[in-house]
């Protein structure tokens, strides 16, 4: 089992304890949650810290969209794994969370210094769409970790059938789902046991 090593590299961060432990070092994925409802000020809060990561050209094509009724969740159960339906259906609010596939639309406001990237990005397809997929992906590692700076539990899963999702709440086709994320109190025995992680030897090299 791993054992964070926090006193070889704790006096070079400025974090502190507290913060890292909420954010990092004891925040876990919930697999149930409490029916302790989570306001509307809180998941403003936990996007107005999501929004800020980097990303490519500052486009920021990730999408939310939070499913809160019992109706809006009943839609979107079917389409998960069956071992992923529960644990979602315990959580006060599901976020979706899909990248534009029209991004570049904002360009020119995102990015006023150089509006022609819009074109520039647009004229390669494929490119464009992988473009959409990776910082979105990028966005949603910060997502993450914004709703554990609420005190909230997340449940990240890609258990679902995208396209199903995609039909039943995107139909127009714009946006693509690649993300659930279940958000709230942590319920009755919502950990599994804490996973292993690969030591700083086994991923780190220096040149």
């Amino acid at each position: 089992m791993n054992t964070p090593t926090t006193d070889l590299y704790e006096e070079h961060l400025v974090l502190e304890a507290e913060a890292r432990e909420l954010l990092f070092t004891g925040a876990r994925t919930a697999n149930s949650f409490s029916e302790e409802p989570v306001p509307d000020e809180a998941l403003r809060a936990i996007w107005e810290l999501a929004k800020w990561p980097p990303t490519s050209a500052n486009t920021n094509p990730m999408r939310v969209l939070f499913l809160r009724t019992e109706d809006a969740q009943g839609r979107l159960i079917p389409h998960l794994a069956e071992g992923n339906r529960a644990k979602s259906a315990s959580a006060p609010v599901i976020a979706v969370l899909a990248y534009d596939t029209q991004y570049s639309e904002y360009v020119p406001r995102l990015l006023p210094y150089m509006p022609e990237f819009k074109d520039t990005i647009e004229a390669d397809p494929v490119k464009h769409q992988e473009h959409a997929r990776f910082n979105s992906a990028l966005q949603a590692g910060y997502f993450l970790l914004s709703v554990r700076a609420a005190g909230l539990a997340a449940g990240p899963l890609g258990g679902f059938d995208s396209d199903g999702v995609d039909k039943e709440f995107f139909p127009d086709g714009r946006l693509k789902s690649f993300l659930l994320v279940n958000i709230g109190k942590p319920g009755d025995s919502p950990w599994f046991g804490r996973l292993p992680r690969l030591e700083y030897e086994e991923v780190v090299s220096h040149l």
